[in-house]
């Protein structure tokens, strides 16, 4: 069972922004900007692109709001979307709140952030969200 498994599960507490009966979304705890939000299917599969062909379209349609809400909560010129999956291996999706390229870059060094910035950063995004 992934981290994220045990998330979704309720084993490990998180920031929830979303959740529908396919996937899960909740701020990245080591973000690489304030309001990174990951987008997960409750599917565990490793690889992005391994998850079944109806998760990969839903997953866009479900992020969508999120992403707008994004937009609204932070400065941002866009919300930047990646799917990386290296640190953890089950298949998600990054949406981050960026004004240049250089806001995805997944080598540089990530922000620390508080629990109280965390719920703020939270409470923000879904007082925008809707879903």
């Amino acid at each position: 069972m992934t981290i994220f498994s045990k998330i979704i599960a309720g084993e490990i507490p998180s920031y929830k922004i979303a959740e529908n009966d396919k996937f899960y979304a909740f701020l990245d705890i080591f973000p690489l900007t304030e309001g990174h939000v990951l987008v997960v299917p409750k599917i565990e599969t490793d690889k992005f692109f391994e998850v079944p062909d109806t998760y990969l379209a839903e997953i866009l349609v479900f992020a969508k709001p999120i992403a707008k809400a994004i937009e609204l909560s932070f400065p941002c010129n866009r919300v930047g979307m990646a799917v990386v999956g290296l640190e953890v291996p089950h298949a998600h999706l990054h949406l981050v709140p960026i004004n240049n390229i250089d806001d995805l870059n997944f080598t540089k060094g990530k922000i620390k952030v508080s629990p109280e910035q965390l719920k703020m950063a939270q409470d923000k995004i879904l007082s925008n969200l809707n879903m």
